[in-house]
């Protein structure tokens, strides 16, 4: 009987131990679920809420969570007015994932705008932008493409850091991907310099930006995703920005992707002329 005794409240010790560990597990993923919810709020309130239209120039943007849904990711994007009329049109995406990463996202964001008002350089602003944020502390960096557009010259200059390339397509069919030159992500290292590639628009056509999340899982490695994306973009045919973009989001369901995806769709209305193809 003894014996039966104290197998017995082994036994219940266990069961309580189990019931404890199973309270803290639940708590655990009660915070975590709190903390992806603001997280997620603060990333919505940073995104514009609509994306301003230039002499020319239609843009969109189509935004897909992770699949993970506590992995709430800093992808960013926003166009803006820089100085003397340009456009600035920007995408990124914060390494890590949670309120940091979406907080983050916030100061990147802030920072290209401001920064954006004192010069039209694209180089220039993310090096700028890449010393500001290291200032501020932290240990999370970023992506970015920064495109600066004079939209009754077609003039468009590049700058990225560490981001997926460009993909262009014109309304003949062509398409392709910017292969431009880039530096490291912005908040790595102090004094780095961004190279600009600049070119001219003349044929009216897309310039597609990308978050890695839309090309790059583990279903996909990134150059059939971008392969993919260009596919889409030289078939587009004249469609609406918004509606191309729809149709590269779907992208992302092909890569079994674990991040965020986000793209930003530059429709460009110019006269046709040549090709843009060696410039998009």
């Amino acid at each position: 009987m003894h014996r039966h005794h104290r197998e017995s409240d082994n036994a219940q010790e266990l069961l309580l131990n189990l019931g404890r560990l199973v309270d803290q597990a639940l708590e655990n993923i009660r915070t975590q679920r709190a903390r992806a919810e603001l997280g997620l709020a603060l990333q919505r309130h940073m995104l514009p809420a609509e994306l301003p239209d230039f002499p020319g120039l239609r843009i969109e943007a189509r935004y897909s969570p992770s699949q993970d849904g506590l992995a709430v990711g800093g992808d960013f994007y926003d166009a803006f007015a820089m100085r003397d009329g340009v456009a600035g049109i920007a995408i990124g995406d914060v390494q890590g994932h949670g309120v940091e990463a979406a907080a983050f996202m916030g100061e990147a964001r802030a920072s290209l705008r401001a920064l954006a008002s004192v010069t039209v350089d694209p180089g220039k602003v993310l090096a700028c932008a890449n010393d500001l944020l290291i200032s501020l502390g932290g240990d999370l960096f970023t992506t970015c493409c920064l495109l600066s557009v004079v939209p009754e010259r077609g003039e468009l200059s590049v700058a990225r850091a560490g981001h997926v390339p460009i993909v262009w397509g014109t309304d003949d069919g062509e398409s392709g991907i910017s292969l431009d030159a880039g530096g490291v992500p912005l908040g790595i290292l102090r004094g780095q310099q961004y190279p600009v590639t600049c070119r001219r628009l003349t044929q009216p056509g897309y310039l597609v930006l990308l978050t890695d999340g839309v090309v790059e899982g583990p279903s996909y490695p990134i150059d059939e995703g971008l392969a993919a994306v260009s596919e889409l973009v030289g078939a587009a045919d004249g469609a609406d920005p918004g509606e191309l973009a729809a149709r590269v989001i779907e992208v992302a369901d092909l890569t079994g992707h674990e991040d965020d995806a986000a793209v930003l769709v530059v429709r460009y209305d110019g006269a046709p002329g040549a090709a843009c193809g060696d410039g998009a």
